[in-house]
């Protein structure tokens, strides 16, 4: 089992940035591919950036390239997702996921998930 949890969601102006973090309980954390989520209202949940277990290779959906940038730090056991030039349109709860083995950018790819942080941005 691998207990996810994200943090550093909160309210933030058009513009602004939030960095995401999500550390992970596992102790083989370094085998497992990462993922963000997340969650507007009434939307499903859609994948926002993933990395793979050493961190080399990355993958984003195209809402968030060139404006997102996921990483990780093995020695914390912890994944993170930088915002930065955030819009409205960016307004979810942010979930992060674990896969063990390679990048997946399905949700029906991970196996854990956090309770998620929610990331409001207001015009």
């Amino acid at each position: 089992q691998v207990q996810l949890v994200e943090s550093g969601g909160g309210l933030v102006q058009a513009g602004g940035s939030l960095r995401l973090s999500c550390a992970a309980s596992a102790r083989t954390f370094s085998r497992y591919a990462m993922g963000w989520f997340r969650q507007a209202p009434g939307k499903e949940r859609e994948i926002v950036a993933a990395i793979n277990w050493s961190g080399r290779n990355t993958w984003y959906a195209n809402s968030a390239k060139d404006r997102f940038t996921i990483s990780r730090d093995n020695t914390k056991n912890t994944v993170y997702l930088q915002m930065n030039s955030l819009t409205p349109e960016d307004t979810a709860v942010y979930y992060c996921a674990a896969n063990v083995g390679t990048v997946e950018v399905s949700l029906r790819g991970y196996d854990y998930w956090g309770h998620g942080t929610q990331v409001t941005v207001s015009s």
